[in-house]
């Protein structure tokens, strides 16, 4: 497999701790970057992207993609492959579960590149932005009510990850 860069804003650090697992889980090739100390070309250099974020609030993205979401704009996405996550709260925003999410996928200027779409099976939730064509457009985690779900979950899509990424 090509390297794959991992882009994560994490506030609070539980996109950094998934971003971590998901490394572990991808191997020797994955290499994090923190979204509020990269620039557009850290992210070029990789065919092979993931980007990471939270919802804050009421479906926002994490700050730092917020600072940062226009500059996907300049990336050529010609040979690349990217996949998504999200961190939310099925519980305490069952109306705008893994919004931030949903809102990354929507800025992205190429969506024919996404790889990595998610069930939306097991989770309870009322509506999502991240939710299309009945799946998740990425990895959707809830550290909150579903943690003991994370690791077998992420171990998941990276498998996906390494066939779609080859």
């Amino acid at each position: 497999m090509k390297p794959v860069g991992i882009f994560y804003g994490s506030t609070g650090g539980s996109t950094l701790s998934i971003a971590e697992k998901i490394k572990k889980a991808l191997g020797k090739e994955a290499h994090l970057h923190d979204i509020s100390e990269t620039d557009v070309a850290t992210i070029q250099k990789y065919d092979n992207l993931i980007f990471g974020t939270s919802a804050w609030g009421i479906g926002d993205m994490q700050d730092d993609w917020e600072d940062f979401i226009d500059s996907l704009n300049e990336v050529k996405y010609e040979g690349k492959k990217i996949a998504i996550f999200g961190l939310g709260d099925q519980e305490e925003y069952p109306e705008s579960f893994v919004d931030g999410l949903g809102t990354l996928y929507c800025r992205l200027p190429d969506k024919s590149v996404v790889v990595g779409e998610w069930p939306k099976e097991g989770y309870d939730f009322y509506f999502s932005t991240a939710e299309k064509d009945g799946k998740f457009v990425g990895l959707v985690i809830d550290e909150h009510h579903q943690a003991d779900k994370s690791d077998e979950r992420i171990k998941k899509w990276a498998e996906q990850l390494k066939k779609a990424f080859n």
